[in-house]
């Protein structure tokens, strides 16, 4: 039986009547200087609150493990939404649209602990696809205490439970029904991955619903071109098509920008008219190579190719043994890679070797600077040799370069090139470095960031750097570490900073402001989440704890530090509350009054 639930409606200037005071006193603090909430000011006309009031037990299916339920409803609807224990009220924040879908999700979520989901023709908002799931097949599809189905949300961004339709009940049924909520890509990816375990289970169920699969969604997208094709393969050739592991799917997958999975022996590619055309083609190269070697005529006029040239003395250094090397690559950026040559091209003893490289602008980008880097090794001055720094002014997609002096290139690198990738994920650009030159590429925002950062860390060597002001950027969080605690946070030479950079995806260090204090900076593209482990809130959270570490442990040195374990980093000291960072401390004497309703991190 599907539960009912008090819901009620607040503008962004209304007063929501049923919502405790404590709460309200909660919306007037003032807001941190780490500017999380910067999007807010370009919020959708149809912006809104809606509360829902829950009990108990439903606040615990809504949160679920670590938040992480609570998290994913937020995620597969687009709203924000949060839950306030005390007064056991659920806060929902964003677009009309995106609201009455996360109210459904939760109101599913919760029907689940009482009873089968009861899925009327209300549900749909165009973000529902229901599936008939033979009963033999359904325990394997859920999987032990759910965790394949949960897998499969997690990888597709879905929401999927089992459920009664009009209340019509499954026991004794042939068919259960499993409701696939998200956007149409999402439920796609979700739904074939499901049918590819139910055709393992139950041979040939493909053949019973084909038009109903092949149909679905058809000219639904924003192209209106939205479609599924097909291609069956025999049995010989599944094997080489799903390659080891099913990474030749994977990579053909995220190369084509198309749903890709394998049915039975029936391929099925789901996307745009664009999207499948590019998906059939790739796989058709793929098994053309097994032939002799590929070309592909007209690769200059396409919008989805480029092409390197590389030296014939270094190909079997990228291509690596067994193609491993190329392989990584296409991995890592999510593109499809192989050489290619017309025959009467292979004569003469100078020779290059045309490597073409499929998938995303970004992508194939990222995997020509690699491939670039790797040449650069083999063959110094390849691609380098009078190359000069530049800076795109263009505002989309481009490259910048930044030349290195010898001894600045090994520590922009760092250790097995740690520091490069680190500058590389925090600013959200591309950072490779090719001989002495780096190559950034990206949007014009993320180039900036990044020449950013590598200009903060070069100044680094030369003494502490001086940032005056940052409260007008977007990628940074300001936190003032208590003076004894300096030395434990930053650990010996740097290595706590080191670790917690690389366990959130930040770059981290200590910089003076405009009156000569010290404060730890945080930057990141990324934000972060409230129960994450990335971002710039997950890096908070390690320094809050190290901080409440060391002020709970009597004073100690650095040399415990080896000893820590749970027990110690949850005691509790009453010189703990002597410590906020500034974006708390604002708003302690609200906290404290509005303890009652806090939501559970």
């Amino acid at each position: 039986p599907s539960a009912k639930f008090h819901v009620a409606s607040m503008t962004r200037d209304g007063e929501d009547k049923d919502r405790s005071r404590s709460r309200d006193k909660k919306d007037s603090r003032p807001r941190s200087r780490d500017s999380r909430d910067r999007g807010a000011r370009s919020k959708a006309e149809d912006h809104g609150v809606d509360t829902m009031k829950i009990t108990d037990d439903d606040a615990a299916f809504i949160l679920g493990k670590g938040g992480k339920t609570k998290e994913k409803i937020a995620r597969v609807s687009g709203a924000e939404i949060e839950l306030f224990e005390r007064d056991l009220v659920l806060e929902i924040r964003g677009p009309k649209i995106k609201r009455k879908r996360a109210k459904k999700y939760c109101e599913g979520v919760m029907a689940q602990r009482t009873g089968p989901v009861n899925v009327t023709e209300e549900y749909d908002d165009d973000d529902l696809t229901m599936l008939n799931v033979p009963q033999e097949a359904v325990g394997f599809v859920t999987g032990r205490a759910g965790n394949f189905l949960r897998s499969i949300e997690e990888e597709w961004c879905t929401l999927m439970f089992f459920c009664e339709v009009d209340g019509s009940r499954g026991r004794g049924r042939e068919y259960e029904k499993l409701a696939i909520f998200g956007e149409i890509r999402g439920r796609r990816g979700a739904e074939l991955k499901v049918l590819s375990a139910v055709e393992t289970k139950v041979p040939g169920y493909l053949d019973r619903i084909r038009n109903e699969v092949l149909d679905r969604d058809r000219g639904k997208d924003e192209t209106g071109t939205w479609g599924t094709d097909t291609m069956t393969f025999k049995d010989d050739e599944l094997s080489y098509a799903l390659g080891k592991q099913g990474g030749t799917r994977k990579k053909l997958e995220r190369s084509s920008q198309a749903v890709v999975q394998y049915v039975g022996n029936v391929a099925l590619f789901s996307g745009t008219k664009s999207e499948r055309r590019r998906a059939k083609e790739y796989m058709r190269w793929l098994f053309d190579q097994l032939a002799g070697p590929v070309y592909v005529e007209g690769w200059e006029e396409r919008d989805d190719c480029t092409v390197v040239e590389v030296p014939s003395e270094c190909i079997g250094y990228i291509t690596g043994a067994r193609r491993a090397t190329l392989g990584t690559m296409e991995e890592e950026w999510g593109t499809l890679m192989f050489f290619m040559n017309k025959q009467e091209d292979r004569r003469g003893a100078n020779r290059t070797e045309k490597l073409a490289i499929f998938g995303s602008e970004r992508a194939r980008r990222g995997a020509e600077l690699k491939v670039m880097s790797g040449v650069e090794t083999k063959s110094p001055g390849y691609y380098t040799r009078g190359v000069r720094e530049k800076v795109s002014d263009k505002k989309g997609f481009d490259t910048d370069r930044l030349v290195f002096r010898d001894d600045e290139l090994s520590y922009a690198l760092g250790k097995e090139g740690a520091t490069r990738k680190k500058l590389e994920t925090a600013s959200g650009a591309i950072l490779q470095y090719v001989g002495n030159v780096a190559f950034i590429g990206g949007v014009k925002k993320e180039r900036s960031r990044c020449r950013e950062f590598i200009q903060w860390l070069l100044a680094q060597r030369r003494g502490t750097v001086t940032i005056s002001d940052v409260g007008h950027r977007d990628d940074c969080t300001e936190v003032h570490i208590p003076e004894n605690c300096k030395g434990w946070v930053t650990g010996n030479r740097g290595s706590e900073l080191r670790r917690m950079e690389m366990q959130s995806s930040t770059y981290m260090f200590m910089a003076l402001d405009e009156r000569g204090e010290e404060r730890l900076l945080i930057f990141s593209a990324d934000a972060g989440s409230k129960t994450g482990d990335k971002g710039r809130m997950g890096a908070e959270r390690l320094v809050n704890e190290l901080v409440q570490e060391k002020l709970g442990s009597g004073g100690r040195g650095r040399s415990d530090s080896r000893r820590r374990s749970p027990s110690r980093r949850g005691r509790s000291d009453s010189r703990l509350a002597q410590w906020r960072s500034p974006s708390r401390r604002r708003g302690d004497s609200r906290r404290r009054k509005d303890s009652r309703s806090r939501s559970r991190r």
